[in-house]
C-alpha cells in the first residue's frame, strides 16, 4: 500500500513545488542567482555535491559548516573543495581512480566528498568501526588506491599499506603534527593549491557500504534524488531553508550522509562533533539554536540514559525536529525524549539502496512508538508471502518497496532482488488498519524452533517492557533438539537489577511458551558498530550456541 500521491506530470511538480515553497526552498532571489541555479544544475545534475554548489550560488557569505576548528562559509567549502582536488592530483601523481574517505563528523570528510566530485571519480565513504583486514579488503575489491582518513585510524590502515602497493595516503584530521605522517594533510594540500580550480567534469558516484553486521559489507552505487524526492522528506520533516541542523548521525552512514545532502540542498548550516557525545549534542542544539537534530536511535537512547539532572540543564527550545534511522528505537526513549522535550521526534525507514521508504511522525509514535510511519509520497508498500502474493492487514509478510529513488547496483555489478518491479528489502513486517508499518525483522531473522515460527523482535519487545532492563537484543541460535532456540542478551538499567528468571517469567505471561528464551546473557553492554546498530557476530557464546546462561558480565 501506499500514501496518495500525485497523479501526473503536472500535478506531481506543482505537489512537489508546494512543498519546496513552504520549507522555503524556492524564495526570492536575483536573477543571477536563478541563472547560475541553472547552470549549476547542467553541470552537476542530481548528486549529492550538487547541493553545496547551490548554496554557495544562494549564500555565498552565509555559514555551511561549523565544527571543532571553526566555521566556514559556503564559498570556503567550494574554494576548499577546489583546492584540495588540484592537491590530490599532485599527491598522486595522476588524478586517482578514486578517493576512499575513512574520516568522522568534520570538515574534512566534507572536502574530501566534494574534492572526489570534482575530480569525477567515486567517493567510497568507508565506515569507521571497520577492522583493519575489513577496510583493506573493501579498498582491494573497490581499486582505491588514494585513502584520506583520520590520524586515528593510521594503525587500520597498516593492513591496507602492506596489501596494496603504492596506495596514497592522505591525512585529515590530525592530532599531533610533530609525528611522523605518511603522506600530505588535507590542509597542506589546500593550502598549497588555495585559488585554483579543477577541471569541471560530471561528479563520479558515491559508493555507500551496507552495514556489514554479518557478513561482509556491499557497495552500493546511489544517484542523487531530484525535487520529488526531496519535496517527499519535506513532506513529513518540517526542514525549513537556511536554519542550523546539528548531524550527529555518522557521516559515512547512508543516514547521516543524506541528512548532510539534505541540509546542503536547504542552504541550512550544518553543525558537526567529531565523536558523539549525549550532552555535547544537547549542548551544540541549545548553543547555536539549531532547529533540527539529525542521529541513529542508539544515540536518542544515550541522550535519555543521561541523568535527570543533566537533562534539565538544557531545554531545545529552538529544536523543531529530532529525525533517527538506521535501526529500532527504544519505545521507553522515544516516549521519554517526547515527554521532555516535546513531540518532535520522526523516525524513518530508510535502506541504502532504496532511500526513505517511511516516515513516522510524532502523532504516529505516541499512537503506537515502534511503527515505521506511513510510505513517503511517490513509495509504494507491499507485503507478501513467500509466494508473492499480498498479506491481510495485521499479519507478517516480506517488506517490497517501488519508489523514485535511484539505486545503481552494488560495485560488484550485482542487483538488489526485485519481485514484479518492486525491490526486496529484505526485512519482514506487517501494516495497521491505518496504513502504518512495523518492522518486524529481517527476513532471515525469522527462526523456526520445534516447528514454530518466532520473530525475535516481539520477544524483544516483551523483555523491554520490564523497567531494570536497559538494552536486550534477542537472536536465534542453533539447536539439535528443536533445529533452533531464542538466545537473549540483555543489558540490566543496573547490575543485579534483574535475573534471567525473572526475565523468562515475564515473557512466559505475555507470549506463548515457545516464545520463551531459553538462553539469557547478561552483558555490560552490546557489541556495537560505528553506526549504532548490534553486531550479531560478536554477542558472546552466539558462535557455539550461546548456552551460556547468567554467566557473562
Amino acid at each position: 500500500m501506499s500514501t496518495p500521491k500525485p497523479r501526473g506530470k503536472v500535478r506531481t511538480q506543482l505537489w512537489a513545488t508546494s512543498h519546496l515553497l513552504r520549507s522555503r526552498m524556492i524564495t526570492l532571489m536575483s536573477p543571477g542567482k536563478y541563472v547560475g541555479m541553472t547552470r549549476i544544475l547542467r553541470a552537476y545534475g542530481p548528486h549529492a555535491t550538487t547541493g553545496f554548489a547551490l548554496a554557495a550560488n544562494r549564500r555565498p557569505d552565509g555559514i555551511g559548516l561549523i565544527d571543532e576548528l571553526g566555521q566556514l562559509t559556503w564559498r570556503e567549502i567550494q574554494e576548499r573543495a577546489d583546492a584540495l582536488a588540484v592537491g590530490l592530483i599532485a599527491a598522486n601523481g595522476v588524478k586517482p581512480t578514486s578517493v576512499a574517505i575513512l574520516c568522522r563528523n568534520h570538515r574534512g570528510f566534507v572536502d574530501a566528498l566534494l574534492a572526489a566530485g570534482r575530480l569525477g571519480v567515486p567517493a567510497l565513504l568507508l565506515n569507521t568501526g571497520f577492522t583493519g583486514p575489513a577496510i583493506a579488503e573493501v579498498l582491494e575489491r573497490e581499486g582505491a588506491g588514494l585513502v584520506i582518513y583520520d590520524e586515528e585510524f593510521s594503525e587500520v590502515i597498516a593492513d591496507s599499506r602492506s596489501r596494496i602497493l603504492g596506495l596514497v595516503e592522505v591525512l585529515s584530521w590530525v592530532d599531533d603534527l610533530s609525528k611522523a605522517r605518511p603522506g600530505p594533510t588535507t590542509e597542506e594540500l589546500i593550502r598549497a593549491n588555495a585559488g585554483r580550480k579543477a577541471e569541471v567534469v560530471k561528479p563520479g558516484r558515491v559508493v555507500l557500504l551496507t552495514s556489514g553486521t554479518t557478513g561482509t559489507a556491499k557497495g552500493a552505487n546511489r544517484s542523487g534524488g531530484g525535487p520529488q524526492e526531496l519535496a517527499a522528506v519535506l513532506e513529513r520533516i518540517p526542514w525549513h531553508a537556511e536554519e542550523r541542523v546539528v548531524v550527529a548521525a555518522p557521516l559515512f552512514h547512508a543516514w547521516g550522509f543524506g541528512q548532510v545532502v539534505i541540509a546542503a540542498t536547504m542552504c541550512c548550516t550544518v553543525i558537526l562533533r567529531r565523536k558523539f557525545d549525549p550532552e555535547a549534542t544537547l549542548a551544540l542544539a541549545d548553543q547555536h539554536q539549531a532547529r533540527g537534530i539529525a542521529v541513529v536511535p542508539v544515540m536518542l537512547e544515550r541522550i535519555m540514559d543521561l541523568p535527570a539532572k543533566t537533562l534539565d540543564r538544557y531545554r531545545l527550545d529552538s529544536v523543531r525536529f529530532v529525525t533517527a534511522s538506521g535501526s529500532r528505537m527504544r519505545g521507553e526513549a522515544v516516549t521519554a525524549f517526547m515527554d521532555r522535550f516535546g513531540d518532535i521526534v520522526y523516525n524513518s525507514y530508510n535502506a541504502t539502496e532504496a532511500g526513505q521508504i517511511s516516515v513516522a511522525t510524532p502523532s504516529d509514535l505516541r499512537h503506537a512508538v515502534d511503527t515505521a510511519g506511513r510510505p513517503v509520497t511517490g513509495t509504494t508498500i507491499r507485503l507478501v508471502d513467500d509466494d508473492g502474493r499480498d498479506v491481510p492487514v495485521g499479519e507478517v509478510g516480506r517488506i517490497i518497496v517501488k519508489g523514485t529513488s535511484q539505486f545503481d547496483g552494488y560495485t560488484s555489478g550485482d542487483a538488489k532482488a526485485s519481485l514484479e518491479g518492486y525491490m526486496v528489502s529484505g526485512d519482514v513486517g506487517r501494516m495497521d488498519a491505518e496504513g502504518r508499518l512495523f518492522v518486524v525483522g529481517r527476513d532471515d531473522d525469522m527462526i523456526v524452533s520445534g516447528g514454530e515460527n518466532v520473530y525475535p523482535v516481539e520477544v524483544e519487545k516483551a523483555i523491554g517492557e520490564l523497567e531494570a532492563i536497559r538494552e536486550v537484543v534477542v537472536v536465534g541460535v542453533d539447536d539439535e533438539q528443536y533445529g533452533q532456540r531464542l538466545a537473549a542478551y540483555v543489558v540490566p538499567a543496573q547490575a543485579g537489577s534483574v535475573d534471567s528468571d525473572v526475565i523468562r517469567s515475564h515473557v512466559k505471561a505475555r507470549l506463548a511458551g515457545y516464545k520463551v528464551p531459553r538462553d539469557v546473557v547478561l552483558l555490560d553492554e552490546l557489541p556495537r558498530n560505528a553506526s549504532g546498530k548490534i553486531v550479531v557476530r560478536d554477542l558472546p557464546g552466539w558462535a557455539d550456541g550461546a548456552n551460556h546462561a547468567d554467566g557473562w558480565f
